[in-house]
């Protein structure tokens, strides 16, 4: 929660300080905190949107939750043939590419078609 806390201070202090109320325009075009599914819920409330990354063409499932000020992206789900990331084994996503991670290592990775589908969407 340290750098949850740390995170939040840091979207604060640019909305807060940096905003120009003259205007009415904020400082930051969006900002967003993403989290798999979890204890996050707890602190932050309700998010804001919630996706698994089969729903932005990755063929897995780990629900994700994000909060912040953002524009949502267009899912364009495909039919999931895996189950739920951790169900699966390292050698069954990319393993050229996680096979040498931890299990915590490989959660933590943002799914590239989401990542690519918010870019676009918030660019």
């Amino acid at each position: 929660m340290e750098i949850v806390r740390a995170c939040l201070n840091i979207i604060w202090s640019f909305m807060e300080i940096q905003q120009d109320t003259a205007k009415k325009k904020l400082p930051l075009k969006f900002w967003v905190m993403e989290n798999p599914n979890g204890m996050l819920k707890y602190f932050l409330g309700k998010p804001a949107f919630e996706f698994d990354p089969y729903e932005f063409g990755d063929d897995y499932k780990k629900r994700t939750m994000l909060w912040g000020w953002f524009q949502e992206p267009i899912k364009h789900p495909i039919k999931c043939k895996k189950p739920k990331f951790d169900k699966l084994k390292t050698k069954e996503i990319a393993p050229e590419m996680f096979g040498k991670l931890t299990r915590q290592e490989r959660r933590a990775i943002t799914p590239a078609g989401f990542a690519k589908a918010f870019f676009e969407a918030n660019r």
